[in-house]
């Protein structure tokens, strides 16, 4: 199943060249069946969910990468920057592991379609609703939250990550000066390779950025060309990072499902966190067919309801931005909040975009 939303802006890093999907990492990731599907389709298997180590992942990295600033203009008047990997470094890195074994990713260019099911979800596009999802988690104050109590953040179909990357980035601001509380970073994408040749390198990014007027070390990896090398020096002060401000990053690929929960909970890396963390599940753009919709939704609630019941003492809820409709396809924000309403969860309205494209954002908790 391929299509495209055809709306103006959809992809707000698209520079108009075909993209092609990337191989599947060769040591963390499944292989996925013929005709896999994000989303169920009848007659179709799904790409099973998987858990990928940091370290693995880590080694996969070229010794450099390229990037973006792509900037947010908040509420209160300031301005944000985050920083993506150029879409031409990704090929460069594509080209060059390019070893024609997987022929079916290979002829899968993006230069028509948003999402070939099974084959590419859209992760490698920065999709306008993520962008608002910075705003409101901006004006909400989120950094606040995440120093107050251990706190657990989930962003499911993560692609580039940019309300995760917001949330990082005020994570470490906040932990120069206040205690660290203890914060997990769950980043899921359908893709295993969008978390390796994008997620992960935006993180990076987004670290070096934040310390780069700190650590003369990381000053020096900055190039006049506007990219980062990724020496084993950085990737070491990265990883030194996290431990000293109590970060954990967790990925996560595969479809929507109680098996993907299940990996998120009970795997042998889970972490074990205090009954009083509170959890926040972020998804961008996760609904725009039926089926999305319907598999996001039953996953987002398997998510809230084991919160409540393994952390009693705590909080949990989702933040969810959505076009109000996905021509052409199906999905629909009105949609998900009734399908929220009646798996018995209270859903609010947070933000709403009339110009243009219409989209909005909602909170969902459990009644």
């Amino acid at each position: 199943m391929a299509f495209s939303f055809s709306f103006a802006g959809d992809d707000i890093e698209d520079d108009g060249r075909p993209l092609t999907p990337p191989p599947q990492p060769k040591k963390s990731a499944v292989a996925s069946p013929a005709g896999a599907g994000a989303f169920p389709v009848q007659g179709k298997p799904q790409l099973p969910p998987a858990s990928h180590d940091l370290e693995d992942m880590l080694s996969k990295l070229p010794s450099k990468i390229a990037f973006n600033l792509l900037s947010v203009d908040l509420q209160d008047g300031s301005t944000l920057q985050i920083p993506r990997r150029e879409l031409w470094d990704v090929r460069a890195q594509l080209m060059a592991e390019d070893d024609g074994e997987n022929p079916s990713e290979s002829e899968a260019g993006l230069g028509e379609h948003d999402v070939k099911t099974g084959i590419y979800e859209g992760g490698f596009k920065s999709w306008e609703s993520s962008v608002d999802m910075v705003k409101v988690l901006a004006s909400e104050k989120s950094a606040d939250f995440l120093n107050q109590e251990p706190c657990v953040l989930i962003e499911l179909g993560c692609g580039t990550a940019l309300p995760s990357l917001a949330l990082f980035h005020w994570a470490l601001s906040e932990r120069k000066s206040q205690p660290r509380h203890p914060l997990v970073l769950t980043l899921a994408d359908y893709n295993p390779s969008v978390l390796y040749l994008v997620t992960l390198p935006n993180l990076i990014l987004t670290w070096a950025l934040q310390q780069r007027s700190q650590l003369a070390l990381v000053e020096e990896a900055f190039t006049p060309d506007g990219e980062l090398d990724l020496t084993p020096e950085i990737i070491a002060a990265f990883k030194d990072s996290l431990v000293s401000n109590q970060i954990t990053l967790r990925f996560l690929s595969g479809a929507w499902s109680s098996e993907f929960v299940d990996i998120l909970y009970d795997s042998p890396n889970a972490p074990s966190l205090a009954d009083s963390t509170k959890t926040l599940v972020l998804g961008s753009e996760t609904i725009y067919s039926p089926f999305a919709l319907e598999r996001f939704s039953e996953t987002l609630l398997l998510i809230l309801e084991r919160e409540r019941k393994d952390r009693p003492s705590g909080s949990a809820r989702a933040v969810i931005g959505a076009k109000k409709l996905y021509f052409g396809v199906g999905g629909s924000l009105d949609d998900f909040v009734d399908k929220m309403k009646g798996l018995g969860t209270t859903v609010n309205n947070l933000f709403e975009e009339r110009t243009g494209v219409v989209r909005g954002v909602v909170d969902c908790q459990l009644s």
